[in-house]
Parts: structure tokens; C-alpha cells; sequence
């Protein structure tokens, strides 16, 4: 039996990643953790049986404590502490990140330093601590298995083109693809008043509200070509972004002798969270199948970077290096809440995150704690200047 914990267990990943447990039946889940969706989590702790759950506040702890006053042998836990003992849960092999936002780099690194493998669907963790993350799972022999489905299909295609002694051949460019989003084909003006509800229908994908509205700036393929840096350890002249609107090529890998492949399929994030849980192994899974009868071309094209102004602060972040990675993912978490929040409009997140990488001094090689205070230093100066 493989064991998991789940960090983020009530959201898009996390719910999917039960499905994905709940239809092959040889997982056993050792700890769960969320926000605040307790009553979600109440549910998947009489199904899956957890020994140990954290939920966000000591109040929610409570409630959950005498919501399953009935069942024996669990620990409810809460805020950072219970993450961290979500991520080191002795019982689970896998620690599955599918939790939002920086408040994973914490949990992913102490789940590394006790020896699990993790399952990543937290690209914040590789964007702000990227060179942190990857030489400790080197060292601790740890497995990074990609869940984004973008960096799940390179990791495929790499994996797929190994050579007689195992290693594997070298990519020369990674292709990364996005699907334009909602607003693909609008120019920066036509922004002006889109609303949120605008912003959050994807036309091929269902997930969270913060990766909607990042899928929506391109700040979504910004955060993915930061991670990917890291993930496959490539230069970012050597990452490019292509629109393929379909969502039916999910990435490719060139190599040196100019062969492309590519991963494809219909978009259902179940597939690279199984592929993650069971790599190498591929079993079946439940869904719909691609028709190449029924398709009438795949279309690519260029991203619309002047509009969509995401994918530029991304490569900036990369080539300024250091902290600046960080800045550029705090501006934009601060930013999209806000947006979420309605307290700002579409535009104004990337004019949050331009003020932010301007003016919030950066610092090379930055620690655990330095990369935090940089988050709260430039929540602050936003706060402060946008009054929100």
C-alpha cells in the first residue's frame, strides 16, 4: 500500500488527487490538511480515514474535534505547526502539495528533510525557493514528481527518451503551453473592465480561483517557466511559451537533434496526479479519450506578451535572480486577492506587481526566512501605497 498526506486536501488538487485514490484503492491517506472548508474535511475524514488532520485556526480545530467526537485514533493540529506535521506524518511515503501560495515552502521542505517524496502541484514553492528545494532532495534522495500539467507532460516526454543506461537524453528547449485563457485575443485597453467573473471562465479548465485569474494575466505561465527552470534544470532563454488553445498538447521537449515530442490529451488534471502517485507505473484511468478524427487542427501560436504582461516579469524575475523571484510571486498572491476581493480592477494586478519588483530592494541567494520577510515586506509596500 502506498501512504500520502495531502496538503491542501479540500481544494482543486486535493480533491482530485481523493479521486484518483478512491478509484484505484491501493492508497492509503495518512494525514490531511486545509484552510478553512472544514466541513469538506469532515467528509473526507470519514471516507479516507486519516490518522492526523490540521485545519487553519485553533477555532476551526475545535469545531472539527467535536464535529468527529464519534470516530477514535485522530489528531486534529492547526495553523503552521500542523502543516509541518502534516508534511513529516511518519506513516506516508508521499506528500502530495496542493495547497496554495508560499505558505507551502515550509511544509514541502520539511517534508523533504524527513524523506518523503512529494508530489508537487505548489509552483510557488520552486518559484521563491527553487534553489533551496531542488539541491536538498538531491541530498535527502528525494523525488520532485511534477503535478502541473505542463511540467507533468516534460517530465513524460524526458522520461519516455531515456537511454540503454538509464540516464536520460538532455532536452535543448522546453515548450510550455497555455490556452490564452478567457481573454485570449483582447488587447490590453479591452481589459479595462473586465469583471471577476469574466476572469474566472476558463474555457478548458476547472481549477482554484487564484491559478484561474493567474491563467488569466499569463502570470500562470510566468510562475510555470520560473519552475521549470528548476524543476528541469534549464536556462530561461532555453523555456518558451506557445498558445495552444485547446488544451490538448499539455507541453513539449525538443532535443539536440531537433525532434520534438509531446505529451497530449484531454485536459483532466487526474491523469498527472496518478502519474505523479504511481511513476513510472501507467494504469487506467476513468475519462474521455482524445477523437484525432474529430479534431479539425491543433492551433499554435504566439503569446500576446505586451498585453498579457505576466509572462515578462517572469523572465525579468529570472534573469535578476535572487529574491526577485519571490517579490514577483508575493506581488502577485497580494494582488489576486485583492482582485478576488473586488477591491481592485483585472489591470491593476499587473501594475501591483511592476510597482513591487521596482521598488522592493532584492538580495541574492536568499534564505527560508529572508524569502518570507521579502513576501511581507512587499505585501507592506502594496498595502501601504495601494490602500488596499
Amino acid at each position: 500500500m502506498r501512504k500520502i498526506s495531502i496538503i491542501g486536501s479540500t481544494g482543486s488538487i486535493g480533491t482530485q488527487t481523493l479521486e484518483v485514490v478512491r478509484e484505484n484503492g491501493d492508497i492509503e491517506v495518512a494525514a490531511l490538511s486545509c484552510g478553512r472548508n472544514i466541513g469538506l474535511l469532515e467528509k473526507q475524514i470519514r471516507e479516507f480515514k486519516p490518522s492526523l488532520v490540521s485545519v487553519e485556526t485553533a477555532e476551526d480545530a475545535k469545531k472539527l474535534e467535536a464535529s468527529i467526537a464519534d470516530l477514535s485514533g485522530i489528531t486534529v493540529m492547526y495553523g503552521m505547526e500542523g502543516l509541518l506535521a502534516v508534511a513529516c506524518c511518519p506513516e506516508a511515503d508521499t506528500v502530495v502539495t496542493a495547497i496554495v501560495g508560499m505558505i507551502g515552502v515550509e511544509p514541502t521542505i520539511a517534508a523533504i528533510k524527513c524523506g518523503k517524496d512529494i508530489a508537487l502541484a505548489n509552483k510557488e514553492t520552486l518559484v521563491t525557493a527553487g534553489h533551496i528545494i531542488m539541491p536538498l532532495a538531491k541530498e535527502k534522495n528525494v523525488r520532485i514528481l511534477p503535478v502541473d500539467s505542463e511540467h507533468s507532460a516534460i517530465f513524460q516526454c524526458i522520461s519516455g527518451s531515456r537511454l540503454a543506461d538509464g540516464t536520460e537524453n538532455k532536452p535543448s528547449r522546453l515548450l510550455i503551453t497555455a490556452s490564452g485563457g478567457p481573454f485570449r485575443g483582447k488587447k490590453y485597453d479591452e481589459l479595462k473592465n473586465v469583471t471577476l467573473e469574466d476572469a474566472l471562465k476558463h474555457p478548458n479548465w476547472s481549477m482554484g480561483h487564484k491559478i484561474t485569474i493567474d491563467s488569466a494575466t499569463l502570470v500562470n505561465k510566468g510562475l510555470e517557466v520560473i519552475e521549470a527552470r528548476y524543476l528541469f534544470n534549464m536556462p530561461p532563454e532555453a523555456i518558451e511559451v506557445v498558445v495552444q488553445p485547446q488544451s490538448i498538447i499539455h507541453s513539449m521537449v525538443e532535443f539536440a537533434d531537433g525532434a520534438v515530442m509531446a505529451q497530449l490529451g484531454t485536459p483532466d488534471m487526474k491523469l498527472p496526479i496518478q502519474y505523479a502517485l504511481y511513476y513510472p507505473e501507467r494504469r487506467y484511468l476513468p475519462g474521455e479519450r482524445l477523437d484525432f478524427t474529430k479534431m479539425s487542427g491543433i492551433i499554435i501560436d504566439k503569446p500576446d506578451r505586451e498585453t498579457f504582461k505576466g509572462l515578462d516579469f517572469a523572465y525579468r524575475a529570472l534573469k535578476e535572480g535572487g529574491a526577485m523571484t519571490t517579490i514577483f510571486n508575493a506581488a502577485n498572491e497580494y494582488a489576486v486577492g485583492c482582485f478576488l476581493e473586488k477591491k481592485i480592477s483585472f489591470l491593476d494586478i499587473y501594475k501591483m506587481i511592476e510597482y513591487a519588483m521596482d521598488r522592493v530592494p532584492n538580495i541574492s541567494s536568499p534564505s527560508v526566512r529572508e524569502i518570507l520577510d521579502k513576501k511581507t515586506e512587499t505585501e507592506e509596500l502594496l498595502k501601504s501605497a495601494f490602500m488596499v
